[in-house]
């Protein structure tokens, strides 16, 4: 059951990551088709619940693609739900202590290394059906890093057993910094701390990933060293490239 992303990460190369956020399975299918190497639907800030995070997973499904999800919060019941339901990867936002980590690792893995209830109902559909035997090594976790309670504790956090790697969310990491919360940041304080977390994810031996907005940007932080890219979402692509096409029609 080894995943697109994995085989991706094995190979060396940085992967590419697609957000959605709008709760459809027909631009969920779209985007899974593109060339990227995981999908994340988005259950925090973008406009899905459980219920149209389970249709989206089912629409990825006819890809390659190795599906994720964000939760709403560090929450063992939703994610749990989220894995039944076939997403082989958690990127879990607001983890500021080891103890959160832990958490996340503990709802993420099914015993011996964690406390996942056992009951996946969907991702034996998905994944085959001795997902059981092969759970613990292909679900993938992914801290967010994004307060500067996170910042201070990103040693500690990374060092986690059996935590896959660091996620940075730029926007909240940035506002929890004084600064306006965006993505693609120039401003040297957040580059450092950026460089600070990316450091601590490889010093422990896991991976890191972070969210951006502009190709050129992603490439940048690709050429960094980060091993996951986000690249946009769904939403923002779509609002871009409808408001270049009608800039276009009215210039």
């Amino acid at each position: 059951m080894k995943s697109k992303l994995r085989s991706a990460w094995d190979s060396g190369e940085t992967a590419v990551n697609a957000w959605l956020s709008i709760p459809s399975s027909v631009t969920a299918e779209l985007m899974s088709k593109q060339d990227f190497d995981s999908v994340t639907v988005d259950l925090q800030h973008g406009l899905n619940d459980y219920q149209t995070a389970l249709v989206v997973l089912q629409a990825i499904a006819a890809s390659d693609v190795t599906p994720m999800a964000r939760p709403p919060w560090l929450e063992p019941g939703i994610i749990m739900k989220l894995l039944d339901a076939g997403a082989l990867g958690i990127i879990c936002p607001m983890v500021n202590t080891r103890a959160d980590a832990e958490a996340l690792v503990d709802y993420s893995h099914y015993a011996p290394v964690g406390g996942r209830s056992f009951g996946p109902t969907r991702a034996v559909i998905a994944h085959g059906a001795d997902y059981h035997l092969h759970a613990n090594d292909a679900v993938i976790t992914l801290a967010m890093i994004e307060t500067l309670q996170a910042l201070e504790n990103v040693a500690d956090i990374a060092t986690t057993p059996h935590l896959t790697g660091l996620y940075i969310g730029p926007s909240d990491l940035s506002l929890s910094m004084g600064y306006v919360p965006k993505l693609d940041h120039e401003e040297p304080a957040v580059l450092a701390a950026i460089e600070q977390i990316l450091a601590a994810a490889h010093a422990a031996g896991i991976k890191a990933g972070i969210h951006c907005l502009a190709p050129a940007y992603a490439k940048r932080m690709r050429d960094m060293g980060f091993d996951l890219v986000t690249v946009s979402s769904d939403i923002r692509l779509l609002s871009a490239a409808v408001a270049d096409t009608v800039n276009q029609m009215r210039d």
